[in-house]
């Protein structure tokens, strides 16, 4: 037992007084002479006998009183040694949109809010923190109702950023307990659970669900087939439950222009294809309805007029194999020679492929490097014989790039850097098993730029980044089979796209997307993004026949955007919600530091922390000497 106020227990040093008075009485006895004490005698010996027994019971009752009294303004307790120790607790609560699934109880989220409004003690201070909120130091009815208004958002931490953000709310305090508190579904992307306890804070985790969440997701959209009549659009949807067909349906803007039924596979996904008119301006969103999730259940696209991206190609050797690639549903392509060259039309390019010229003059090397100052982007096909000296002037220029020798030898490449802006999302894994192709003359370059493709010998057959590409070998039929190959075109086709960023069928929130816009601005227009009465301006670079926007940190809502400029709509840009929330897959906590509901985990809390406190009890004891020496007063003579 332990006491709140130890020093009150000098009290009992006043047991002494009642034993004094006791043992020694100061009442003085007088003798009276009396005839006959014989019948007194027996009396005075009774009498005797049974003061003393009152004395002793008074005595003891009023020790057993004073000790009670003393012990009661003592506050005696009991208690474990954390229930003394001052405690600091913070609360992480995941609002992130995997928490806002539905269970037999209702919504995930929204209960587990209410819960924890009911269960914390009202008087306790604490910190709580979302992934993009804080409570810092307060009590319940602070925040209480900040905390109901609370929504679900896209954003998620991961569990080592979660236990050190929350490690920095914590005072310097020493003797302090800290408890961190993590209220989520605890995904497996959010990264491994540790299963021991912090050595400056217990760590504590709360999931606040033991049943599976059943949900329908519609994970993506692309376009499969292209005609000058219709497009056909795919969505890929995907579910958890039992459900064997669902319907989908597609909306341009708010009108419904079709509507289908999502077949699951033994894989529970499904594929479903729409077709729509590739004349029309396509503001899509593919839908659907189910109990799961809400932010999944929606995927928002759009198919703007195309604008063609131009690439003119320089040179005398044949381009067959770029008009073949630069097709013209895509791009504008044009070809002319060196001599018959207009320099004024290099402005109105995107993309220009210099096709094994002899000799690069000092007057093209000019205005390619202008061009690429207004944002164009250009392509060196280095020809048998060529003049090292003027193709040296241009290369330098970018990269430190140089061509050295020529070398005639047969030569594979072997390698694609898959890694490469020019490959990004070509390939789904690593390229092996490939045919490919050879050269029989090739040029030793010298570069700082990043290689695209290599030889087997490891030397660069094509290098470049975002504004200039340099092959090291003629790809002329008579020295390579580069033609013939299927590397060839996405090779290419990719120079042609990268020169122009037109708005993506979609774009995700959160990642950095990069989009140009053809239009000429002058030095103080802008251009604004809107989407009902949401509207921003996003970052942008002004270049003389096109504006670069740059989206990182807005919009932070799904939709489709437009692009405005002087309150005319120039194109349309969409923006998804990531989809990695809709992976239902929950990592392994462990038993010992884990609860599965709220109320329980602070009842436990309370149980170990409990001070059970006895000095009510005390003070009834001592009321009850005092109705005792009362008795003992009136009936015992």
């Amino acid at each position: 037992m332990q006491f709140k106020y130890p020093e009150i227990l000098w009290g009992l040093f006043l047991l002494l007084i009642p034993i004094i008075i006791h043992l020694f009485q100061l009442r003085r006895f007088k003798k009276t002479p009396f005839t006959n004490v014989k019948f007194l005698k027996q009396v005075v010996a009774e009498s005797r006998k049974s003061s003393t027994l009152k004395k002793w019971l008074l005595l003891a009752t009023r020790l057993a009183l004073l000790t009670a009294l003393v012990i009661a303004f003592a506050q005696p307790f009991i208690a474990n040694e954390a229930a003394l120790q001052s405690k600091e607790t913070v609360f992480y609560l995941d609002d992130s949109y995997s928490m806002n699934g539905q269970t037999e109880n209702g919504n995930v989220f929204k209960n587990s809010v209410q819960e924890f409004i009911q269960e914390i003690p009202k008087d306790q201070r604490f910190t709580l923190f979302t992934n993009t909120k804080v409570f810092k130091d307060v009590e319940i009815k602070d925040v209480q109702n900040e905390l109901l208004d609370l929504t679900v958002t896209s954003d998620q931490l991961d569990i080592p950023e979660i236990i050190l953000k929350g490690n920095t709310y914590f005072s310097n305090t020493t003797g302090v307990q800290r408890n961190l508190v993590l209220i989520s579904d605890f995904q497996q992307r959010m990264g491994n659970v540790p299963k021991d306890t912090m050595s400056d804070f217990n760590l504590h985790f709360i999931k606040p669900f033991k049943t599976e969440i059943l949900n329908t997701s519609i994970d993506s959209v692309f376009v499969d087939n292209r005609t000058s009549e219709t497009i056909e659009v795919v969505a890929i949807i995907s579910t958890n439950t039992t459900e064997e067909t669902l319907p989908v349906s597609l909306f341009n803007g708010t009108e419904l222009i079709a509507k289908t039924a999502a077949k699951f596979d033994s894989n529970k996904t499904a594929e479903v294809r729409f077709t729509v008119n590739a004349k029309e301006v396509i503001l899509g969103k593919v839908a659907l309805t189910d109990n799961g999730l809400n932010y999944d259940n929606q995927f928002y696209f759009n198919i703007d007029e195309k604008s063609k991206i131009k690439v003119l190609s320089i040179g005398t050797s044949s381009d067959d194999f770029l008009m073949r690639i630069f097709s013209n549903d895509e791009f504008d392509h044009s070809s002319s020679t060196l001599g018959q060259l207009n320099y004024s039309k290099l402005d109105d390019q995107n993309l220009v492929v210099l096709n094994e010229l002899l000799i690069i003059p000092t007057s093209l090397i000019t205005s390619l490097n202008a061009f690429v100052t207004s944002g164009g982007s250009f392509v060196v096909i280095p020809a048998i014989d060529a003049d090292f000296t003027s193709y040296n002037q241009l290369t330098s220029l970018y990269g430190n790039s140089q061509y050295v020798n020529a070398v005639v030898q047969n030569m594979a490449i072997s390698t694609i850097k898959t890694e490469h802006p020019l490959f990004e999302n070509v390939f789904d894994k690593k390229v092996a098993n490939f045919q490919f192709p050879t050269v029989k003359e090739r040029y030793k370059m010298e570069t700082d730029l990043p290689v695209a493709i290599e030889f087997q010998n490891k030397e660069p057959f094509l290098v470049g980044n975002s504004s200039a590409y340099f092959f090291a070998a003629p790809l002329a039929s008579d020295n390579s089979n580069f033609k013939n190959s299927p590397l060839i075109v996405p090779t290419f086709y990719n120079m042609g796209v990268n020169s122009l960023k037109l708005p993506p069928l979609y774009a995700s929130l959160g990642n950095e997307t990069e989009i140009e816009v053809p239009i000429s601005l002058q030095q103080d227009d802008i251009v604004k993004i809107s989407k009902e009465e949401n509207e921003f301006i996003p970052q942008q670079q002004i270049l003389p026949k096109k504006v670069k926007l740059t989206f990182i940190e807005n919009p932070t809502e799904a939709g489709i955007y437009a692009i405005t400029h002087n309150n005319n709509i120039i194109r349309n840009i969409s923006f998804n919600d990531n989809r990695k929330e809709s992976e239902l897959l929950y990592a392994q906590l462990p038993a010992e530091h884990t609860n599965y509901s709220l109320s329980n985990f602070f009842q436990e809390s309370q149980i170990s922390n409990a001070i059970n406190e006895f000095w009510k009890w005390f003070a009834i004891l001592a009321l009850a000497f005092v109705f005792i020496e009362m008795l003992l007063q009136r009936f015992l003579k």
